[in-house]
């Protein structure tokens, strides 16, 4: 990605897909070039949060609500340290942000750290076209000087592929810190950072949790080393079939029967852990508005995604595994692609959505009780 972050606004920008579809606008954030897979989010909330989400690490990300950056942009809403979008792709920018809250314009911000966007263009047409053709390579070309289209798609169909991509060390912590529980400590986690939102130990804070979060090259002997009540894998980039590191701990994990939360690439790792594959959705799940059923229950939550990769499990039966017996616990309304695992003979499960979700919806936050609840079952 090459960039600059001298905006110019009113410089032209295109958008090419790897089958050659373009679409033509004005450059939004930086100007330059950038690649990646284009996908869509369909939440009309959080594009903060979505911007600084580290699984969105090399996707160019297209918003299908039309406006964007109404309330700016702050301090206090990032999900991590930084965006990590490879791209942005919007109808209408906000021209002047307007929120007690905003400190500076999305614009201002997605410049600031380097990210090129491209804005006027039919983002609805482009999801249409996502959504029939799937999900594919893509480049933003901006500024005065652009290549002829036969160059530009030639670039981007150089671009790597996201199957088969191992992301997640690239965006996880190198170094092992600690969030401290909020009032009394009840438990001890060991959370392994695969691409971790800032919003998750936080969540496990709130309920007397001290979470220690560990690069995604953490070995079990790290893990324990915390003396754990709780493991915790969490979200991240990438082909799950790539995540062979992770997939021997987590089964060095579910070995010791140590209580054990997954949440989106925790969910998918699980899955490899007791033997079943994942694959590749045609154009995946993102946004804030997915209806999931946990089927323990028979409730009906309206969850949010992120996840271009899926568990294949058996939605009609309970699986032999070699850590147990277990079962798809939560399913997606929308397609019955598996959104969760759980074990019956030993307190693990995981969900494929995010129940921590900063900007919304809540329904799902009492998976992180349903967590405290087996590490004091095990306790006892």
């Amino acid at each position: 990605m090459t960039t600059s972050t001298r905006g110019a606004a009113n410089a032209p920008a295109v958008l090419v897909l790897e089958d050659g579809r373009i679409f033509r606008g004005r450059a939004y954030g930086a100007v330059g070039e950038t690649f990646g897979e284009a996908v869509f989010n369909t939440g009309m909330t959080g594009y903060q949060e979505t911007l600084t989400d580290p699984s969105y690490h090399r996707q160019v990300v297209v918003m299908t609500a039309p406006h964007v950056g109404n309330t700016g942009v702050n301090d206090e809403d990032p999900e991590s340290k930084q965006i990590w979008v490879a791209g942005y792709v919007v109808r209408d920018p906000a021209r002047v942000p307007s929120n007690w809250r905003s400190q500076r314009s999305l614009d201002e911000e997605l410049r600031k750290q380097g990210v090129v966007g491209i804005s006027g263009i039919d983002t609805r047409a482009l999801t249409r076209h996502l959504r029939e053709r799937g999900a594919m390579r893509v480049g933003i070309f901006s500024g005065n000087a652009l290549p002829d289209d036969g160059t530009m798609l030639a670039e981007v169909r150089q671009a790597p592929e996201m199957k088969g991509a191992n992301l997640a060390a690239e965006v996880a912590t190198k170094e092992t810190y600690v969030v401290p529980a909020i009032g009394a400590k009840r438990f001890t986690v060991a959370a392994v950072d695969l691409g971790i939102k800032g919003m998750t130990p936080h969540r496990m804070a709130e309920r007397g949790i001290e979470v220690h979060v560990l690069p995604a090259t953490a070995t079990a002997e790290d893990i324990y080393a915390v003396r754990p009540d709780g493991v915790f894998f969490s979200n991240g980039p990438g082909d799950p079939a790539t995540a062979d590191g992770p997939v021997a701990v987590m089964r060095e994990v579910l070995s010791r029967k140590t209580p054990l939360f997954g949440i989106c690439f925790g969910n998918q790792i699980l899955g490899r852990a007791l033997g079943f594959g994942t694959y590749k959705l045609k154009y995946g799940h993102r946004g804030i508005n997915q209806p999931v059923q946990d089927r323990t229950t028979g409730k009906v939550e309206v969850t949010a995604h992120n996840h271009g990769f899926a568990v294949d499990a058996p939605l009609d039966k309970v699986s032999d595994t070699p850590f147990g017996r277990a079962e798809v616990s939560h399913v997606c309304l929308n397609d019955q692609v598996v959104e969760g695992l759980h074990l019956l003979d030993q307190p693990a499960f995981s969900v494929q959505y995010h129940p921590e979700a900063a900007a919304g919806p809540h329904d799902a936050a009492y998976l992180f009780d349903r967590f405290v609840e087996l590490m004091e079952g095990q306790r006892a």
